[in-house]
Formats: structure tokens, C-alpha cells, sequence
């Protein structure tokens, strides 16, 4: 199953993120922004902080640990997602910066390489020793905590309410995203 663009657009307008910072997420090229002032297609303009680059590959590192394997196309939708929720929300990339960190220290300190540099195996190792698997999900909590509630379940979280993510799990129609009425007479497929 591909996740798309379109999937983590929809996700964020499921989550009542989409405004300027979510739609913004795509350039004018139909390419993820990063590190750079862009301009719109209607003129205006956007911050697509620098600090996205220093998330990014971690985040879509930990997607590919914690996505099932069918899911295919996950850079693009983390890109798109993650992007849309970290701009214009200081507070919460901080956190974001603050949990991504905390895995790169461990990755190095126990692997002697960055989070994103490592292989699948040992970066679900990372986060199992970490204890991300069984940590509750705390903003201002120790590390593992932190990562799991900004990095993990937030990725979990885009994944499961997207209409692609939603049909995996027999949703076939997440909260947030209009189904008609046909679609709440029937079960899932």
C-alpha cells in the first residue's frame, strides 16, 4: 500500500492542522520545502524552518521501523506531515528537536552512529532499549517518553488516520474525513 501526499494532507486536516503550515508543506514544485524561505502559488510566503532538516531523516527512520512493511512511499508522507505540523508551532518542534536528540545520543553512545545512519534492526533495537515500547507518551517527560510521544505516536498517529493507513486496520473511513452517507450504512471491506 503507497502512502502519498495526499494521505498525509489528510491526515493533518484530520488532526485540524492543515491551515497555512500543512498545506504548505508542498512546494511549488510539488517537492517537500526544507531549510528555506519559499513562496506559494498565491504569493504568499512561507517559513519551512531550517531545523526540519535535522528531524527529517530520523523521523522517517523510526517510520520505517514502526510501519508495516506493505506501506511504501513513507518519505514523502513523513516529509509532508511531519512538516506540516512543526511549522509555525515552536513549542512542538522544540519537542520534536528535544526527542530526535535524545535517540541520536543513544544511538551513538550504544552503536557509535546516528539514529537515522543505522540499520532497521538496530534502530528498533534503539528505540526497544530506550523502552519507547512501553513508555507512556509525555511531553515533558524523560527521553523516552518524550520520544514516544513525539515521534512514535505521532507517527502512528498520521499513519492510522490517512485513508490509506485507515484501510489497513478495516477503517475505512477516519474521523475527521467525510464518507457520505453510503459509507456509514456499509461495514469495512
Amino acid at each position: 500500500m503507497e502512502l502519498t501526499r495526499r494521505d498525509a494532507l489528510a491526515a493533518l486536516a484530520g488532526g485540524s492542522v492543515v491551515g497555512g503550515g500543512g498545506a504548505a508543506a508542498i512546494g511549488r514544485n510539488g517537492e517537500a520545502t526544507s531549510g528555506a524561505q519559499t513562496e506559494t502559488d498565491d504569493g504568499s510566503s512561507n517559513v519551512a524552518d531550517a531545523s526540519f532538516s535535522a528531524v527529517r531523516d530520523p523521523l522517517v527512520a523510526v517510520a520505517h521501523v514502526v510501519y508495516p512493511d506493505e506501506i511504501t512511499g513513507i518519505e514523502t508522507f513523513v516529509e509532508t506531515y511531519a512538516l506540516g505540523r512543526i511549522e509555525e508551532r515552536a513549542e512542538y518542534r522544540n519537542g520534536v528537536e528535544r526527542a530526535v536528540a535524545a535517540m541520536d545520543d543513544r544511538a551513538e553512545s550504544w552503536y557509535g552512529g546516528r539514529y537515522a545512519s543505522l540499520d532497521a534492526e538496530t534502530r528498533d533495537a534503539v528505540l526497544r532499549e530506550m523502552g519507547t515500547d512501553t513508555a507512556d507518551p509525555v511531553p515533558d517527560g524523560s527521553a523516552a517518553e518524550r520520544v514516544r510521544y513525539y515521534v512514535v505516536n505521532e507517527l502512528l498517529y498520521a499513519l492510522y488516520t490517512s485513508p490509506a493507513g485507515g484501510e489497513l486496520v478495516g477503517i475505512e473511513n477516519p474521523q475527521g474525513h467525510p464518507g457520505g452517507h453510503e459509507s456509514y450504512q456499509h461495514g469495512p471491506r
